[in-house]
């Protein structure tokens, strides 16, 4: 049940009673030692006349509202409802006492409290109170603003963000930008935004604001005019740079990275357009000049802890472990983000170094976040290499996770580290008490269903899948382990051929699903057509079960001498196949 944070609005209210009792003044000490301190202590009391006398003249344009035992009742009944959860009573107490007193302060809290209840209606109504209220107020005609907009009310919000906009054109547009990227009516968003920026012709920002309102709705061509034009009024503009970059990467990568490239050239300082341009290299796979960019934005950049766990993910991608292992240490010292994240990625590198104790010690310091569960799989695996499984089990036995996802994956950890060591029995016990705490769980279903396999359950598999089908009806591999199952196990197989059609229509290029189809093809005695799909499997992943069965189909259709070089092919990179090796000793004795 969620709960409103609790706010000083009982000393808040005082502001409402008729009178106010006038400040009192600190008493100043009889001497002071130096003329310094004298200096200062005047500074200070300057300042905190200055302070009481803004204060006085904001607590003088609020309302004359008397305390009144109603009103005081009202905001208790309000807070108090909104500790215990009662957020819909907390909501309406507060909209109808901002409607009694018409304090902005009051109204404002009517807004927040409206919104946290997902009362859009309530919170526009408090925001028109509020801004009536206190119409000096920025923060106050900004949230109705975006309170309009949200309700499509373009006409009403438009001259209050033209009033925003006059006197603070820059940071507005900016605001604006963000604002309207929410939208749903796009078309209309690129219109106001457009009638707003024709008041403003020599502003960068008010250009970009233009460009994101139309690549929002799709008008890329108009979006790369605008930041021509705001090119022009600021060369060398960064952010403009940035947007025009994501917008040719929507269509082309290559044009992107031509278009980042040559705006180096011109501007070679741009570090941020740099960096984008190194991180587009890596997902582009040209990681030699990725690293280019990274080394030279580490001596740009320093202590960057962003920089330096980027190069330090591309020299481990790349197989440079010791240069990784430097700039992951190196991220650490720079007061990262997400400190556990460069752990878990450290732990990795020492695993690739052959380094389990280091390994170990990095992921035992993962506490929390998404990184925590990977990190704790990871420790569980480096001790069943040691010989511990039931240390390895307790590990992650005892590993509370942060939300039910999280326990979820330590369920599926601990199944997996069992069935890795062939312990089938007690994998599928887990997996069926992680079942009773997470009944809806279509991964705790479809990995009970794995091991039912193997423990020749193929009912409960078949009621496992069936079940996650239900749960997830687009989910391509459970109608393939079904349909493969049927397949391979039972007569079944019409019901076997619809299950994985279905599959191939969800996912048409998957392997091991091309696998599957072409098994029971095989298996329904169809050799030109499973011999079709099987190649074409084993030629997006030369798998070494894809290749059991496609070299059976070859022996079977004669052509054994290509079925016995493919099994030895696969064999000498995958020794010991389980499948592949059951397919020789029966087939070749």
């Amino acid at each position: 049940m969620a709960h409103l944070k609790v706010l000083p609005l009982y000393a808040a209210l005082l502001f409402a009673t008729a009178c106010s009792q006038p400040g009192v003044k600190a008493l100043q000490p009889a001497a002071v030692e130096t003329q310094a301190q004298q200096a200062v202590e005047a500074a200070v009391e300057v300042a905190a006349d200055a302070e009481a006398e803004a204060e006085a003249r904001a607590r003088a344009a609020l309302p004359r509202q008397p305390l009144t035992p109603e009103i005081l009742f009202k905001f208790l009944v309000a807070e108090v409802a909104g500790q215990r959860g009662a957020i819909g009573i907390s909501q309406s107490a507060y909209l109808d006492l901002a409607r009694q007193t018409q304090d902005p302060r009051i109204a404002r809290r009517a807004v927040e409290v409206s919104m946290f209840a997902r009362n859009q209606a309530g919170a526009l109504e408090a925001a028109r109170l509020w801004a009536a209220a206190e119409q000096d107020s920025g923060r106050a005609q900004q949230t109705l603003a975006a309170l309009l907009l949200s309700e499509g009310k373009f006409g009403e919000a438009e001259p209050i963000l033209r009033a925003l906009l006059k006197e603070d054109g820059a940071n507005g547009f900016l605001h604006l930008s963000a604002l309207m990227g929410q939208l749903r009516d796009t078309r209309a968003a690129l219109e106001l935004v457009e009638r707003l920026a024709a008041d403003h012709p020599a502003l960068p920002e008010a250009r970009l604001a233009v460009a994101q309102a139309a690549a929002s709705a799709g008008h890329f061509d108009a979006a790369v005019a605008a930041l021509q034009q705001a090119d022009r009024l600021r060369p060398g503009w960064e952010p403009g740079a940035l947007l025009h970059a994501q917008i040719l990467a929507k269509t082309s990568r290559p044009d992107a990275l031509a278009f980042m490239r040559d705006f180096l050239v011109r501007h070679p300082g741009s570090r941020e357009v740099r960096l984008a341009y190194a991180r587009t290299l890596v997902n582009a796979n040209q990681f030699a000049e990725a690293r280019v960019e990274f080394a030279r934005l580490t001596g740009d950049f320093p202590r960057n802890a962003e920089v330096s766990f980027a190069a330090g993910l591309l020299s481990l991608q790349m197989g440079d472990l010791e240069a990784a292992r430097d700039l992951l240490t190196q991220t650490l010292g720079y007061s990262p983000r997400d400190p556990d994240m460069v752990h878990y990625y450290l732990g990795q590198v020492a695993e690739q170094m052959k380094q389990p104790d280091a390994a170990n010690a990095h992921y035992a310091e993962v506490k929390t976040g998404n990184y925590l569960v990977p990190a704790r799989a990871r420790q569980a695996a480096l001790l069943v290499r040691a010989g511990k499984l039931d240390e390895a089990r307790a590990l992650l036995a005892f590993t509370h996770g942060e939300n039910d996802a999280q326990n979820v994956r330590l369920i599926q950890a601990q199944a997996e580290l069992l069935r890795d060591s062939k312990e089938y029995a007690a994998a599928f016990e887990v997996v069926s008490e992680g079942l009773k705490r997470f009944p809806d769980s279509a991964d705790l279903l479809y990995d009970r269903a794995m091991v039912a396999e193997k423990l020749d359950k193929l009912d409960v598999l078949e009621a496992d899948l069936r079940r996650v089908i239900v749960l997830r009806p687009d989910d391509a591999q459970a109608y393939n382990a079904l349909g493969y199952t049927l397949a391979d196990r039972t007569d079944r197989l019409a019901e076997a051929i619809v299950l994985l059609g279905k599959a191939l229509a969800l996912a048409p290029e998957d392997p091991f699903i091309l696998d599957s189809v072409g098994w029971a093809q095989y298996r329904s005695g169809d050799l030109a057509r499973a011999r079709e799909y099987l190649e074409r499997a084993y030629k997006v992943r030369p798998d070494p079960e894809i290749a059991a069965h496609l070299g059976e189909v070859l022996w079977v259709g004669g052509l054994r001498e290509a079925a016995g070089e493919l099994w030895q092919t696969s064999l000498q990179a995958h020794p010991q196949n389980e499948l592949l090796l059951e397919t020789l000793r029966r087939l070749k004795p």
